[in-house]
């Protein structure tokens, strides 16, 4: 699928951007751009993986011209780049608009003009009957990459996404951030031990990923199929692999922070389907009867909510954890 094709990631030197590097290297790829606004963390990257098929391009994605240099002649592209914190957002809505929206609005249009084989937007659960400033600007985006195949013509240019929530362990998230006041020896701040988050790891996520650039026809948003795990139960996973006892403190909800995430609300089942991996929306009603995905109408009766599905254990957490190499 990857072989020899030349691959552009926006975003590329954050979390999810790193370990993608890492898995389409060995995909046999041609090169992979990596495309962001941070010189240092480029420099890092290019020192960690010494790879001859990466070239590292700094740039913005609000900036169109230099973007469009960066998807010349390229095959592929994941688009990561976005300012991705809640409070930020709320604080700075305008950059966050400029990043989120226009961004990828500008990343779109190069797409088209280069006549790109596959593009793929990182969605988030936020994104999804939105309560906050990045919420509605990731919902926008995914409204944009998906009417972007309308535009297309007879372009061979494929838009799609992908959906799901923070990644365990990724930067920002619950995991580091408990681990941090460990380091520090402070409390551990929970906001609501019920409060619960889908379960989604690194691998799962790049997996979620790969399916999706084999499966599309462009035009969907993948959705994995996810268990999820409540607050204080990932706190407890913690303590008990860390011996951790500071205690903990409780602080109020983040402003336009959800109690449970959300990943398909009540208005999408009737374009959502399914197969044993994944769920699939689709807007086009003209795909469904053309796809290699092999799916059936969703099963799904309500809003698919982090508190409607299965919840790990504490020992399940704690082997997550440790399997991964999150402490």
């Amino acid at each position: 699928m990857f072989e020899n094709k030349k691959i552009l990631i926006t975003g590329g030197t954050g979390s999810l951007g790193k370990e993608l590097t890492r898995r389409l290297l060995n995909e046999n790829v041609d090169t992979i751009r990596i495309f962001s606004r941070d010189e240092w963390k480029q420099i890092e990257m290019e020192k960690e993986f010494d790879s001859e098929q990466l070239r590292f391009l700094i740039g913005d994605v609000r900036d169109k011209e230099r973007l469009s240099w960066a998807v010349h002649d390229v095959d592929m592209v994941i688009h990561t780049a976005a300012l991705k914190q809640v409070p930020t957002a709320e604080y700075n809505p305008f950059e966050a608009i400029k990043t989120n929206v226009l961004g990828s609005q500008n990343l779109i249009e190069c797409c088209l003009e280069n006549n790109v084989e596959k593009v793929l937007a990182v969605g988030t659960d936020k994104a999804v009957s939105p309560l906050n400033t990045y919420g509605a600007s990731k919902m926008l985006m995914e409204r944009l990459f998906i009417s972007a195949n309308n535009y297309k013509g007879n372009k061979r240019s494929k838009f799609f996404c992908v959906r799901y929530g923070n990644v365990l362990g990724s930067r920002g998230s619950l995991l580091p951030v408990l681990l941090s006041q460990i380091k520090m020896g402070s409390p551990l701040t929970i906001t609501s031990p019920e409060m619960t988050r889908f379960s989604i790891t690194m691998d799962e996520a790049i997996d979620l990923i790969f399916r999706s650039f084999n499966q599309t026809n462009g035009g969907e948003v993948f959705i994995p199929r996810l268990k999820s795990y409540k607050v204080q139960d990932i706190k407890q996973a913690i303590i008990n692999l860390t011996g951790y006892k500071n205690g903990e403190k409780r602080i109020p909800v983040r402003q336009g922070e959800k109690f449970h995430e959300m990943l398909i609300n009540s208005e999408e089942l009737r374009n959502t389907f399914e197969n044993e991996t994944d769920y699939v929306i689709i807007d086009d009603v003209n795909q469904k009867l053309n796809n290699k995905q092999n799916l059936k109408l969703s099963s799904l009766k309500s809003d698919y909510k982090s508190n409607s599905v299965e919840l790990y254990s504490v020992d399940e957490l704690e082997t997550i954890i440790s399997q991964n190499n999150l402490i």
